[in-house]
């Protein structure tokens, strides 16, 4: 929830909930992921293809194993606003696997999230 809350700028003095104020947001060593509990065999993710009877479902695994950055990606994805503003302020999330990103032009700087309120 505080990467949520550093893409939509709720950090900065000049907040505003119609606006785009926030930061981009590069998380690294997305394959370290931890999840408490049974999470990982009884959370399931649900996706429609669109034809009838086309529910399927995975579990946090199985969706770990595929792309771990998907799981960082929908939990904060499902922290944004549904609108249109959600939609742009997600662009500005990056997720990797490992610890290289392509972002290094940007000389982003680290932010340890337990330093955050």
């Amino acid at each position: 929830s505080k990467v949520a809350k550093l893409i939509r700028g709720k950090y900065k003095p000049n907040f505003t909930p119609h606006v785009d104020c926030g930061d981009n947001v590069v998380i690294i060593n997305a394959e370290k992921i931890v999840l408490t509990g049974k999470k990982w065999t009884e959370k399931s993710y649900i996706r429609h293809t669109g034809y009838p009877g086309g529910q399927r479902s995975l579990t946090a695994t199985e969706m770990f194993e595929k792309d771990p950055t998907r799981l960082i990606e929908k939990a904060v994805k499902g922290m944004l606003p549904k609108n249109i503003l959600g939609a742009a302020l997600y662009r500005n999330l990056y997720v990797y696997a490992g610890g290289e990103h392509k972002q290094a032009g940007q000389e982003p700087k680290a932010i340890n999230l337990n330093d955050l309120k």
